[in-house]
């Protein structure tokens, strides 16, 4: 197959968002098919479409990967990210919205708004891109379309403007009225044909509406409307085209992506109403010279020196890795050599391709604004930016949501230990919302993601890919020790065996601290001599690893050498470092020993309809409301310190009580004294297991 080169001026870069279940997968379909680039079309169920070609994808039914689907259109090329709807997969949102300057957010008219319909529009408000709206599935049940209007403009006000009416309902949806250009289009068993429009559709209050829409774009438009003169078809491409470009108008269309219908009309729409790369922004780009620290603005143009963000990597376990960027600026060929100025390395483009799917189509040249993907890059990642070494600059990070859920895991062979972390990094450089980390303390390997489904199918994924099996477990709460009281205690080591015998004999001082550890040397008269001290304080330093209560770390003590004794040819460093061990033991024994747990600070966005839920929910966590506040985009921001032993699954509870709709995050803050009640259970725990 071959794609030839497009200008800047001729694309655009269009991500495909929606609720899971929408049909974006289903709608590609239809469009790769009506545009003769497949002869028949696949379907999701069976696995067989062109967007949905990971193997956990086609098991699962379900997008996790966004796709390019690149498609040319009356000269135009329309590359399509076809995102997954399930928002354990936003990272894939994220990164295609990065390099996208419009938007399709796909509807089920049966189901209207929901959730995943909310947070998909979210993203673009606070991205600022312009949207169509396409209600698919039109045929499927009984759809009230003035009831959906009127949600759709309760959920996202004014600018929603219906650029189409159905023509029937149920099985008898056949096509419908696109009031732009007054005519009916209608699906004849094959493809959408034009049709008079029926005498029983009245046209004339959409149409009305639409022209207000489209005088409010210009002044003299505006003076034209008010004079009651008819547009001509250039000024309502233009009006339409600059108020959908501004944001100020989203059209709604309707369709059936399983039947075609809608198809070419949004085709045309696309091209017609949506940016090129130049019309956003100013059609330019923010990073910086790395040579000097200072902000550097790219103008998106063909005629400037090549630049390009990575946005996505595929990591392929026989074909290597496949990096996806945008040209910001210039032009990339073949067999070139760029720089990468974050890692300070040089980079090959040995070929350039475009994808269908995981069709790989080689391209001569990409231009300003176009997508891309490369292969065999050495040292670039996902958010680094590609450059003319005679013009270095450093795009703007893509700003990837943190992890909301950890979970240890572990290779079900003790063998492959080394193998699974050498899996999760390779799979950790596809996905950039996916962490690992090991806890030392608690002998863990950690992984972090957005959501127990994100977990499992990364384990799936190194099943998959890398053939190392391995299985979650509950995350270890690093739980600490400290003292309340205060305590003087001897620890003597005296050990005779024949020949040299071991003596040691010194007297602690134990107390609280708000120092994390703290030694204090108040030896006098050389009681004990100075060159054995070091070995005191490394004896309490290493007993400290190991509290009395459950073996948790001790943390918040004061240790203050203050007398002792030794013996002319027995006393050595060990000896000593062995009687501040046993000091140690007895002294954290005496002093009143209390268990810590780790507290940490949540932020927490929720619509305000379930507040109450959530509020009565971190009371149940022993958590505390430190404040709320109203977010820009008119949610509840609530703020709250929580025990991290409360929270380990909380991704999944507030999920359940909001309707998927709460998001949060949150960092640790400090050690706080546990409850006797439960610190009592933790420790026979404990405990029990030794």
């Amino acid at each position: 197959m071959y794609m030839k080169v497009f200008t800047t001026e001729n694309i655009r870069n269009i991500s495909l968002l929606g609720h899971r279940g929408s049909g974006k997968t289903t709608l590609v379909e239809s469009i790769l098919y009506v545009k003769d680039y497949i002869k028949r079309k696949g379907d999701v169920e069976n696995g067989t479409t062109v967007s949905d070609f990971d193997k956990e994808e086609i098991r699962r039914i379900f997008s996790i990967n966004t796709s390019l689907i690149p498609v040319e259109h009356n000269d135009v090329k329309l590359n399509f990210l076809d995102t997954p709807g399930y928002f354990d997969f936003v990272g894939e949102v994220v990164s295609a919205l990065r390099v996208s300057a419009s938007a399709v957010l796909v509807l089920d008219a049966t189901a209207g708004v929901e959730v995943g319909t909310e947070k998909a529009w979210k993203l673009l408000e606070e991205r600022k891109l312009p949207r169509i709206i396409f209600v698919n599935k039109m045929d499927k049940g009984y759809v009230n379309y003035p009831k959906l209007l009127n949600e759709l403009k309760e959920k996202f006000g004014k600018k929603i403007a219906p650029f189409c009416i159905p023509i029937g309902e149920k099985d008898e949806f056949k096509g419908f009225v696109n009031v732009v250009d007054m005519v009916g289009r209608v699906f004849d068993g094959k493809e959408c044909v034009d049709t008079p429009i029926p005498a029983d559709i009245d046209v004339s209050e959409v149409r009305n509406l639409l022209f207000e829409a489209i005088a409010e774009t210009d002044e003299a438009l505006m003076d034209k409307y008010f004079a009651g003169e008819e547009f001509t078809k250039e000024e309502i491409v233009k009006g339409l085209h600059k108020g959908v470009v501004n944001g100020d108008i989203v059209p709604v269309m309707v369709g059936s992506a399983q039947q075609n219908i809608g198809i070419h009309t949004l085709l045309n729409y696309l091209e017609l109403y949506m940016p090129c790369p130049t019309e956003l922004f100013s059609g330019q780009r923010i990073g910086e010279d790395p040579t000097t620290q200072q902000e550097k603005i790219v103008k998106i143009s063909s005629e400037n020196p090549f630049s390009a963000i990575v946005f996505k990597t595929l990591v392929d376990p026989f074909i290597g890795k496949i990096s996806f960027f945008k040209v910001n600026s210039g032009t990339i060929k073949k067999e070139t050599e760029v720089f990468n100025p974050k890692k300070n390395k040089k980079e090959r483009i040995a070929q350039i391709l475009t994808m269908q799917g995981n069709k790989q189509i080689e391209l001569d040249e990409l231009c300003a604004g176009d997508i891309g993907a490369t292969t065999k890059l050495q040292f670039t990642q996902t958010g680094d930016t590609l450059c003319d070494k005679n013009f270095p600059v450093v795009f703007n990070k893509i700003k990837f949501p943190k992890p909301n859920i950890y979970s240890g895991v572990l290779p079900a062979d003790k063998n492959d230990d080394e193998k699974l972390s050498t899996a999760i990094q390779r799979v950790m450089e596809e996905d950039p919302t996916f962490v690992m980390s090991r806890n030392y303390e608690t002998k863990q390997l950690l992984i972090g993601g957005q959501g127990e489904k994100h977990l499992y199918i990364i384990l799936c994924k190194i099943k998959n890919k890398f053939g190392v099996h391995a299985e979650l477990e509950d995350v270890v709460v690093s739980y600490r020790e400290t003292i309340l009281g205060k305590a003087e205690v001897q620890g003597k080591h005296k050990k005779q065996s024949g020949g040299a015998g071991q003596f040691g004999d010194v007297f602690i001082r134990f107390e609280h601290s708000d120092k994390e550890f703290e030694f204090v040397d108040e030896i006098k008269g050389g009681v004990v001599p100075k060159n054995y001290i070091p070995a005191v304080e490394k004896g309490l330093i290493e007993a400290k690893e190991k509290g009395v209560l459950a073996g948790y770390p001790v943390i918040n003590f004061k240790a203050t050498l203050y007398d002792g004794s030794y013996h002319p040819v027995d006393s050595n460093d060990l000896s000593f470092k062995l009687a501040a061990i046993l000091a140690f033991k007895a002294g954290m024994e005496k002093a009143k020993p209390i268990l810590l747990e780790p507290v940490v600070r949540m932020e927490i966005r929720i619509p305000e309809e379930y507040m109450g839920d959530v509020m009565g929910d971190l009371n149940k966590r022993r958590g505390r409301v430190l404040g709320m506040d109203h977010t820009e985009t008119g949610e509840q921001l609530l703020l709250a310190e929580v025990p991290e032993a409360e929270i380990l699954k909380y991704s999944i509870d507030l999920r359940a009580l909001t309707q998927g709709r709460g998001e949060f995050e949150y960092e640790f803050v400090r050690y706080e004294e546990v409850p006797e009640n439960i610190s009592k259970k933790i420790i026979e725990e404990r405990n029990k297991d030794k």
